[in-house]
C-alpha cells in the first residue's frame, strides 16, 4: 500500500483535480479566435493576468491565468521574439503583444447518453468506475459529447453533484483521454467538497502502472522537479528551471524486459504525491524513460521503439493505468481503495516484451 504524503494545512489543488465551483451557466467569453493587443507604456509593469481581463472585460482574472495555463496566450518581443506563456503572474513591458486564443465554445450543458461504464462500487455518495482508454472525462472544444460525462449524467440522472459546474458534475479528478484507470465521481455536494479537500490535501492515494522506454536507475525512488507549459509547444508540459508547480512522483520498477545490463522497456509502479497535469509522462520522459506509444514525450519516437518487438513499437496509445485509488469516504470516513488489474491491452504489450527478440 502506498505511504500517504504529509499533508499541509494549505496544499495546492492538483492541476488533474477540478475545483469546485458554483453550478450554471458560464461567463460570456469573447468570440472564440486569436485576439491580439499590444502593451504600451501605461499599461508596462502590470501582471499579464490582469492585463487580459482589462483587455477582454468579459473575461475573469481566474479565466485569464486559465488560458494562460492551457497554453493558449503568446507573446511577441519588439525583436519578434516569440514564446507560449505559462506564468500568469509575468509583469508585461511595453512594446510586447500578445496573441490570446479563445477555444471554440461546447454546448452549455452535456446530454445524457447511454455509454456503458465499468462500476466497481456505487453509493449514494459516490462512484467508482475503472474507465477505459479513448474516453474523454468531460466536454471541452473537440469533444463536445460521448465523455464520461455524459455518461455519468444518463446513468445517475439529477442526483449527481453540481459543484463541478455544468459541464463537468460529479467530476473531481480527471484522467488523460488515452489512459485507463480507477475514477471516483461525487453525487452530491456534499460528497464533492470531501473528495475535492482530500485530493488538495494530497491524503489520496494514487498509483500508475506504466510501460517505460528503458529502465531508470536507481530502480527506486523519487523524481522530483516543478512541471509548468513546455515553453515552445503548448501542447506539451516539461519540467520548467523556473516557475511551474511542484511535482513529486515516487517510483519503483517491477520487472524489466530484454538486456539486464541496458533493458528495453520495464514496467513501472508509480506513486503520485502530487497530481500535476501529465506528471507520470512528463517525469519519467524527463529521466529519459518515455513511456510506450506516448505520442507527446517520447521524442524520437522512431528511434526509441527500433529496439522494441513489432507489437510493441505499434501500441496506439501512452502505456499507462490508473491501478489504485484509495480516500476516505465523505460521509462515514472509513478509508476505501480500490486495486485493479492491469487491462488486456497492457497486459498484451507486456507479453510481446517479455518474448526474446
Amino acid at each position: 500500500m502506498p505511504r500517504r504524503p504529509p499533508q499541509t494545512e494549505a496544499a495546492d489543488l492538483d492541476d488533474d483535480v477540478l475545483p469546485a465551483m458554483p453550478a450554471g451557466p458560464e461567463a460570456d467569453t469573447p468570440a472564440p479566435g486569436r485576439h491580439t493587443f499590444a502593451v504600451d507604456g501605461a499599461d508596462s509593469g502590470d501582471r499579464l493576468d490582469r492585463r487580459i481581463a482589462a483587455w477582454l472585460p468579459a473575461l475573469s482574472r481566474s479565466r485569464g491565468k486559465a488560458l494562460i495555463e492551457a497554453g493558449c496566450v503568446e507573446r511577441t518581443t519588439p525583436d519578434a521574439a516569440r514564446a507560449t506563456m505559462a506564468d500568469a503572474s509575468h509583469k508585461v513591458k511595453a512594446g510586447e503583444v500578445y496573441a490570446i486564443t479563445i477555444p471554440p465554445s461546447v454546448a452549455a450543458v452535456p446530454l445524457p447518453q447511454a455509454i456503458p461504464l465499468d462500476i466497481l462500487h456505487e453509493d449514494a455518495d459516490l462512484l467508482v468506475l475503472d474507465k477505459p482508454a479513448g474516453l474523454v472525462v468531460h466536454p471541452a472544444p473537440g469533444n463536445p459529447d460521448g465523455t464520461l460525462v455524459n455518461a455519468l449524467l444518463a446513468h445517475c440522472g439529477d442526483s449527481l453533484s453540481g459543484i463541478g459546474g455544468v459541464r463537468r458534475p460529479g467530476i473531481v479528478h480527471r484522467l488523460d483521454k488515452d489512459t485507463s484507470g480507477v475514477m471516483v465521481a461525487a453525487k452530491n455536494d456534499r460528497a464533492h467538497r470531501s473528495l475535492a479537500a482530500q485530493f488538495a490535501r494530497h491524503s489520496v492515494e494514487r498509483a500508475y502502472a506504466a510501460v517505460a522506454h528503458g529502465a531508470p536507475l536507481p530502480r527506486a525512488g523519487r523524481i522530483e522537479g516543478n512541471i509548468g507549459r513546455h515553453p515552445r509547444d503548448r501542447q506539451r508540459m516539461a519540467v520548467v528551471p523556473a516557475g511551474g508547480k511542484p511535482a513529486a512522483t515516487q517510483y519503483a520498477v517491477l520487472e524489466t524486459f530484454g538486456p539486464p545490463i541496458k533493458p528495453i522497456a520495464s514496467l513501472i509502479r508509480c506513486v503520485l504525491l502530487t497530481g500535476r497535469t501529465h506528471q507520470v509522462r512528463v517525469h519519467l520522459a524527463h529521466r529519459g524513460h518515455p513511456l510506450v506509444g506516448d505520442p507527446l514525450y517520447a521524442i524520437g519516437r522512431a528511434a526509441r521503439s527500433a529496439t522494441l518487438p513489432a507489437a510493441a513499437r505499434a501500441f496506439p496509445r501512452q502505456a499507462l493505468h490508473a491501478q489504485h485509488l484509495a480516500f476516505d469516504h465523505p460521509a462515514d470516513g472509513r478509508r476505501m481503495a480500490f486495486e485493479i488489474k492491469i487491462p488486456h491491452d497492457i497486459n498484451e504489450l507486456i507479453q510481446a516484451l517479455r518474448l526474446p527478440s
